[in-house]
């Protein structure tokens, strides 16, 4: 598929290893050109995709022991939390996309964490009204908001889950205790990271003996045993009501350099909400994913239905041409993104406008194949609200992980979790660290007199760039699950991918492979070291401003064809796949 052309681009790494098991088939080798070796792994039962090879085959233990796709993805993201702590875990929160096989509905799960009740609209202002800076909000209780990701859990194994819920904390338990090996990743994170040594817990686990913890230590965490133990054993109650829920607060509270307000009742009476997908038409396929307040679903749908006007197919996938159009249609979907998407549980959402076919027909009209757009704005779509608002400005910091399953009875889940920056908070409590979601709010409440959707309110869940997706053929069934890491960049992660795949015909090793392009709106990223040579020139040349940039994403996707399932996993990570055939052949 198109590999002459990938070829010469020097972008994809394929590489392969032999069957480890009969229903395990690997292609045969390919020279690497870019990326370190990456093994394309493909399955005709079932699959894990995740951000670190032990988290993957924990999920596929589950599926071997005949647990349904939300089993695997449990098991899957307690080991994660363990072996990538600085992503994900407990102390943050999740989206979850899910495609029950047997009765062909898909349900949103909302796992994002809340601002406590407390939390005001000055939130992140400073004592003369201006906005603090970034790390001075993140880093201790100020930023941290009630976390969600147990409840997630607890709620979609309640409704779809198999085995025992204690079943599914043992290998996170037993990594735990035992230890596992510190990555090149986690250890040079940790030493880039000076704010881990503020809080005593995080510094004596992440700096034993004065010195950070280095590729191939044995790192063991008995205090995240112990919460998963109490959780095992007494369900997520145990982690927001009792001594764990009173320890959270305690952290939050008395960080006395910059305190903040979580408290105990906004633990208790935490919710997951259960939401309708976003879903939009692209060619003959409909995209679904998680809709406000994650503007990822909406974002990643307006860039399509921009796009779906264009004959893309008849362009290479890192031309100029083909990169213009993804940028302009990115520019114009970022704009749209940033003035109307928040919690619509708060705010009201013109979420059906902004994917509305008319909508995007005209707003694709105002790209222009031969310039960029000097400026873009929002636009006016059906539906909208009727009071003025100004466009919110936050930052997002590329962090988060995601998690891509597909279970033997077709049970799909896509699961992107976060605790929001590398390393949160940097707050420890037993073990697990604590999110610093709350700046993914805007800092300003406010602008011009003009109230900002995705200003702090209590009780409000933060704008989010996650975008868990799931797409389905004309015939509604699963072809493609995906999603990545990556703050803002998200967005244009996935939606590159989805093109890959359903446009230009890339496998999903090779879609998620691709040399990056993103933008937020403003100037065109490249990624550095992998863009073919003369495509910055000719954005340039076409009006771009353009720079070169490391763009590390997680991309996890796999796709599902005549039977056979494909899997796409990020090779700037240490990702893996599994599936449950190949840890039952590893184990004889």
């Amino acid at each position: 598929m198109m590999r002459s052309m990938l070829g010469a681009l020097a972008a994809i790494s394929l590489a392969t290893s032999v069957a480890l098991a009969q229903e395990i088939e690997r292609p045969a080798p390919e020279a690497a050109t870019g990326f370190a070796e990456r093994q394309a792994v493909s399955s005709v039962k079932d699959m894990v995709v995740a951000a670190h090879p032990l988290a993957a085959e924990a999920g596929a233990r589950m599926l071997a022991a005949g647990g349904t796709a939300i089993d695997a993805m449990i098991a899957t993201q307690l080991v994660l939390n363990l072996v990538e702590p600085q992503s994900s875990g407990i102390g943050g929160g999740a989206f979850l996309l899910y495609r029950d096989a047997r009765t062909g509905r898909m349900t949103a799960y909302d796992g994002r964490e809340t601002a406590p009740a407390a939390a005001m609209p000055d939130l992140f202002l400073d004592d003369l009204g201006q906005p603090l800076s970034f790390m001075d909000a993140v880093v201790g209780g100020r930023s941290v908001g009630t976390p969600g990701t147990l409840r997630l859990m607890e709620l979609t194994h309640r409704l779809h889950g198999r085995l025992a819920w204690a079943e599914l904390f043992e290998p996170a338990i037993r990594l735990a205790e035992e230890g596992f090996e510190v990555g090149e990743r986690l250890a040079g994170l940790v030493a880039g990271d000076e704010a881990l040594t503020r809080q005593e817990a995080a510094r004596d686990y992440f700096h034993p003996e004065g010195r950070p913890i280095e590729a191939g230590d044995t790192l063991r965490n008995p205090e995240f045993a112990a919460t998963l133990r109490a959780i095992a054993e007494r369900g997520a109650e145990a982690f927001y009501q009792g001594e764990i829920a009173e320890d959270i607060v305690q952290a939050v509270q008395g960080f006395t350099d910059n305190p903040g307000t979580l408290a105990l009742e906004d633990l208790a009476h935490y919710r997951v909400v259960p939401r309708e997908p976003v879903c939009a038409p692209f060619r003959v396929y409909e995209v679904c994913g998680m809709g406000p307040p994650s503007s990822g679903g909406l974002t990643v749908g307006q860039i399509l239905g921009l796009l779906d006007h264009f004959d893309l197919e008849a362009l290479e996938p890192l031309s100029p041409a083909a990169t213009h159009l993804f940028v302009e249609a990115s520019r114009l979907a970022y704009a749209d993104r940033a003035l109307y998407i928040a919690d619509s549980d708060f705010v009201r959402v013109p979420a059906k406008g902004l994917l509305d076919p008319g909508y995007t027909t005209a707003r694709a009209q105002r790209i222009d194949r031969a310039q960029a757009a000097e400026a873009v704005s929002a636009g006016n779509p059906p539906w909208r609200e009727a009071g003025l608002r100004a466009p919110d400005r936050s930052l997002e910091i590329p962090s988060t992980s995601h998690v891509s399953i597909m279970d033997g009875e077709g049970n799909v889940v896509s699961l992107t979790t976060t605790i929001e920056a590398g390393f949160g908070s940097r707050l420890m409590v037993r073990g697990f660290l604590l999110n610093n979601e709350l700046t993914d709010f805007s800092f300003v409440p406010e602008e011009g007199g003009l109230m900002v959707a995705n200003r702090v309110e209590g009780g409000k869940r933060p704008r989010s760039s996650m975008a868990p997706t799931i797409v389905l053929d004309a015939g509604g069934e699963p072809v493609l699950v995906v999603g990545s890491p990556g703050g803002a960049r998200i967005i244009p992660y996935v939606a590159r991918t989805i093109l890959g795949v359903l446009v230009w015909g890339l496998d999903p090793q090779e879609a998620v492979s691709l040399p990056h392009v993103a933008t937020l709106g403003g100037p065109v990223d490249l990624e550095e070291g992998l863009a073919p040579e003369g495509l910055a020139q000719a954005l340039e040349a076409l009006g771009h401003e353009v720079r070169m940039m490391e763009l590390n994403s997680g991309l996890h996707a796999i796709s599902l064809e005549r039977g056979r399932l494909s899997a796409g996993v990020d090779p700037r990570r240490e990702g893996a796949a599994r599936s449950s055939g190949e840890v039952e052949a590893a184990a004889q």
